[in-house]
């Protein structure tokens, strides 16, 4: 499935449905998740620029608009654990593709991810129709989470 949203976006110059892809990779050794998120830039800078005071936001790899995507991350993505503490992430930064753009974080995580709680409300302030795939790998698991504007926190079983 992940595969032909993927070709659907490389083949399409426009997009008939708003969709993010997040991957997340826990890394034993380090123990933590590393996280990447594909989002398509006009949709991005559409909701940075309404979060800019509709100040009209540019997107480029040489931009200095880090500081608002880290922001409007931070606002829509995130991870508690069982026990219900916010996970601390770092802003690793991001990437411009042709029409996407790649947002890379990278969550500290020592503890066992079942009940775990995941954010993905990405873009879901400004289309009713989008969806955020999460798939998360953690130790020799693979699972696909779906979000949508009416659903967009999930436990996560194991």
């Amino acid at each position: 499935m992940t595969f032909c949203l993927l070709a659907l976006f490389c083949l399409t110059g426009s997009h008939p449905v708003h969709t993010s892809i997040t991957q997340m990779q826990y890394n034993a050794a380090e123990k933590t998740f590393e996280v990447s998120l594909r989002v398509f830039t006009d949709d991005l800078e559409e909701a940075l620029t309404k979060e800019n005071n509709n100040q009209r936001v540019r997107l480029s790899d040489k931009d200095a608009n880090s500081p608002l995507v880290e922001r409007y991350v931070r606002k829509h993505f995130g991870l508690t654990s069982a026990s219900r503490q916010r996970k601390p992430y770092r802003f690793l930064g991001k990437e411009q593709e042709v029409d996407a753009t790649w947002i890379y974080i990278e969550i500290p995580y020592n503890e066992p991810v079942q009940g775990s709680l995941l954010q993905q409300s990405m873009l879901t302030d400004l289309f009713d129709d989008q969806m955020n795939l999460v798939n998360v790998s953690y130790l020799t698991e693979k699972k696909t989470v779906l979000f949508r504007k009416s659903n967009t926190q999930q436990v996560l079983t194991w």
